[in-house]
């Protein structure tokens, strides 16, 4: 009777040691080493936004946070999901690291393989035309589509990027029949609109904004469901007639791995709000033309469900698939 008591308290002792490794003291010994965060190419959004929090976050949890770029957000989550789920491995993705695998077959679930942490920012697009379409409003522009079925182009940066999702969105609500030119990126899209090559896009408001402040486009609206102070004085599209109509590019930080201790997640949970709470990084994120947010993991998590219903049903409606 006495061994067997004293294997019970030592099993007992034991899950408590466990218990605790999983919980708060867990929380407090991390981090105690070096923490990398993987995200896309040296330069773009996802790197830009990986740096700031980075710097911001670094001197509050004691250790040296380093970033290591891949070329896209896909090859960064097949990266990042090798890692062990200890925390000392994030990621900093957008919409393409969740939509990704729903065009092409991916070596990570970004549900199953990822722990949100917090939602950093929103990105914003415009939907702009050439000067030379004859329309002045979202309303004008359906208008003119419906009647001139096939004679409208629109630009993308490639076949399944977000702007050609947000796009094919627009020609799904309103029944117009809108044709696609990808391009080679971004800016070469953009070019091609303001050559009159196509005569129209929807792009994020950082690109799009100084080209319709020249006077190389024009700006309809804007495609958050509210007005936003990245583009003052636009109508959403929502409002100028396509009712529901949201299409905003969201990048956040995640933990590889869904056994990440939660005590962890809420730690860096807690310091990334602490620093996006500052006055003067709002305003830093805002003059590189997007919005910070913040938010909890749950909240985050469920932001991405949303966009993921959203856009897989589009997606297999239209029939698309990068191979």
């Amino acid at each position: 009777m006495e061994i067997k008591f004293s294997r019970g308290l030592a099993a007992i002792a034991a899950l408590v040691l466990l218990a605790l490794c999983a919980g708060p003291a867990c929380g407090q010994e991390y981090p105690n080493r070096i923490i990398k965060i993987i995200t896309a190419a040296a330069g773009g959004g996802s790197d830009f936004i990986a740096r700031i929090l980075a710097q911001g976050i670094a001197g509050p949890l004691g250790q040296q946070i380093v970033i290591d770029n891949k070329g896209t957000g896909v090859l960064a989550g097949e990266a990042a999901v090798k890692a062990p789920p200890d925390g000392y491995t994030l990621t900093v993705q957008g919409g393409a690291f969740w939509i990704g695998p729903l065009l092409r077959k991916t070596v990570y679930d970004p549900v199953k393989d990822f722990l949100p942490i917090s939602l950093i920012v929103r990105e914003v697009n415009i939907l702009a035309v050439h000067p030379a379409v004859p329309a002045q409003s979202v309303q004008e522009l359906i208008a003119y589509a419906k009647a001139n079925p096939g004679k409208l182009n629109y630009s993308s940066p490639g076949v399944g990027s977000t702007t050609q999702l947000a796009s094919e969105l627009l020609k799904a609500m309103a029944g117009v029949n809108i044709v696609h030119v990808p391009y080679q990126g971004n800016q070469p899209a953009i070019s091609a609109m303001m050559g009159g090559e196509v005569q129209m896009a929807i792009f994020d408001a950082g690109l799009i904004a100084p080209q319709v402040k020249a006077g190389r486009l024009r700006a309809l609206a804007v495609t958050s469901l509210e007005p936003t102070a990245l583009a003052p004085g636009l109508p959403t599209m929502a409002a100028s007639g396509l009712p529901g109509y949201e299409s905003i590019g969201m990048t956040g930080i995640f933990a590889v791995g869904d056994k990440t201790p939660r005590p962890i997640i809420a730690r860096l949970n807690q310091e990334i709000l602490k620093f996006l709470a500052k006055p003067e990084i709002k305003d830093q994120f805002l003059k590189s033309g997007v919005e910070m947010v913040g938010s909890t993991p749950e909240q985050f998590a469920e932001a991405i469900r949303a966009d993921v219903a959203k856009m897989g049903k589009l997606i297999k409606d239209i029939g698309l698939r990068v191979e």
